[in-house]
């Protein structure tokens, strides 16, 4: 009889995790139309028919995976109106190395690797000490249709930028639209923290019927702990300030009574002026605490609006909130942040935040009086993108000794406690130790300063301070990065001076920043270089 085959089996790969179709990487702004940005679903075809061309004209996932979905943005220029053709194409790497499918389930999210520590060093050593971590994922199943993207996709975790829901709708934040006046349809986005300014018009005779200016309409709605849940979590009233017609404020002692809009002797009072929300998530995305803070205030006959303010911020549990300069990266004018690596390496592998209050790189703050042993002590932050010079005046007199002045004037440029590491990106976390740049520490002379003051002595008379930043990720939003940091002490030779005779020395500090990035080129597309060891017979049997 004729020979019989099983039929082969076929082996088919996951689902796609990421669906290219719903990924927009210019989609900043919430709820609202980006310029340009042909992939963003706020968009109308009205907004498409102004555009001018597609920033981003086409969207694929991770670019090493050996086949994928790409999608393919342009404008018909030619239709009346200009119209946005998209197209989903399968798109195949032509690289002999790539990756046919992502099976390890655990890279796919973002929550924050555990630690070690010297008690539970052990137990991770046994948990990852092994050649793989995860088998093939029971999702490869064979003869099987593959998981639809719809499943794959679907999240129940907040991430970053996604609105804020609510048990009707999403938490609100009133922002300024085309002009001043307050737009409640402004959505509170995960982790962005926000503060705004707005105008709405209110009475004596309406203000009990708005409810924008009560203090229920910002609490009254539960947040939902993770999207698409159940789990709810009640926005508590955190503080309660009552601001005055001359505009004193006046703490609550208590603020579990809810104040609602009344009028009282031809005012209106209890109006909210200002509400600052602060929320306290997971690291897995959750959100478990919410608190709002109220100013409450107001207003007579004669006003026809008021000028209200709202913010959100947001804290991780168990960790110690500490002031952001930017998101990812850094904002001009805000504090470049600093901080220590800890002795004893590896344990604790994260760094200290700086011994001031808020954790950044300081210099000598110029005082009035230009005396300089007046000035110990005062000192400014280094604003990002700001160059500063700052100094002061030293009267030196010769009863003073060498080493004691050395000491003071070392002190007084570095203060008493000078960071090691600068964050590279103004939302760097103290546990992420590679996303911090070391400072590196040059001196102009090489002479040795003197124990006594004979002679002559030398002595530091300037801290230069360089920080040298890039535009790092997409030209569309680039984000600032600092790459190297210097600080250089700069000495000069003191002699011995006459008995009774003094000298007056200027101490300065400076700080410069220098944006090192390249220009892109246009047309160029820098390929991806592999450092990998081929296998002795990979070209067999070729040379």
């Amino acid at each position: 009889p004729p020979e019989t085959r099983a039929p082969a089996r076929t082996h088919s790969g996951p689902a796609p995790v990421t669906d290219v179709a719903k990924l927009c990487v210019c989609d900043l702004l919430v709820a609202q139309c980006d310029v340009n940005c042909c992939c963003d679903p706020d968009c109308s075809a009205a907004d498409f028919s102004l555009f001018t061309t597609c920033s981003v004209p086409i969207v694929t996932g991770d670019s090493r995976l050996c086949s994928q979905k790409a999608a393919i943005y342009s404008l018909d220029v030619e239709a009346n109106p200009p119209e946005r053709i998209f197209k989903l194409i399968d798109q195949v790497n032509p690289s002999l190395f790539c990756i046919h499918a992502t099976n390890y389930k655990e890279a796919l999210s973002f929550r924050s690797p555990q630690m070690p520590t010297s008690e539970n060093f052990d137990q991770l050593l046994k948990e990852f000490e092994g050649v793989t971590f995860s088998a093939e994922p029971d999702s490869w199943n064979m003869n099987t249709d593959a998981q639809s993207p719809s499943d794959a996709n679907e999240t129940y975790r907040y991430e970053y930028g996604v609105p804020i829901q609510t048990v009707d709708a999403f938490l609100r934040l009133p922002s300024p639209v085309v002009s001043s006046w307050c737009s409640d349809a402004n959505p509170a986005g995960f982790l962005v923290n926000q503060a705004t300014k707005c105008t709405r018009s209110v009475s004596v005779e309406t203000c009990g019927n708005i409810q924008a200016v009560s203090m229920l309409f910002y609490i009254n709605s539960s947040i939902l702990a993770v999207p698409k849940s159940s789990q709810m979590v009640n926005i508590t009233v955190q503080s309660v300030v009552v601001q005055s017609l001359n505009g004193m404020w006046t703490l609550l002692n208590s603020s579990d009574v809810l104040r609602l809009p009344m009028i009282l002797d031809e005012l209106c009072i209890n109006i909210v002026l200002g509400v600052s929300y602060h929320i306290t998530y997971t690291d897995a995305g959750e959100i478990i605490e919410a608190a709002a803070s109220f100013v409450l205030g107001a207003i007579n006959k004669e006003a026809l609006s008021i000028q209200q303010s709202f913010e959100i911020s947001f804290t991780q549990v168990n960790t110690k909130p500490v002031p952001l300069s930017g998101n990812p990266g850094y904002v001009v004018g805000l504090p470049v942040r600093a901080g220590f690596r800890p002795q004893g390496y590896p344990f604790p592998v994260e760094i200290l935040f700086n011994t001031n209050k808020y954790g950044q790189l300081t210099v000598l703050q110029s005082t009035s009086n230009q005396d300089c042993l007046a000035a110990q002590g005062a000192r400014t932050p280094v604003l990002f993108g700001y160059n500063m010079v700052s100094g002061c005046k030293l009267r030196i007199t010769a009863a003073m000794k060498c080493q004691p002045l050395t000491q003071t004037l070392l002190d007084l440029l570095k203060g008493q406690t000078f960071p090691e590491y600068v964050a590279s990106f103004g939302n760097s976390r103290a546990q992420d130790v590679l996303d911090w740049v070391p400072i590196t520490h040059f001196q102009t002379s090489e002479q040795r300063i003197y124990n006594t003051f004979q002679s002559s002595c030398q002595i530091p008379i300037s801290l230069e301070i360089e920080v040298k930043w890039t535009k790092y990720g997409s030209l569309v939003n680039p984000q600032a990065r600092i790459v190297n940091v210097t600080a250089t002490i700069t000495t000069t030779t003191l002699k011995q001076l006459p008995s009774g005779r003094e000298r007056t020395i200027p101490i300065t500090s400076s700080v410069v920043f220098t944006d090192i990035s390249s220009p892109a080129e246009p047309g160029y597309k820098a390929w991806p270089t592999i450092n990998v060891k081929l296998p002795f017979d990979f070209f067999f049997p070729f040379v």
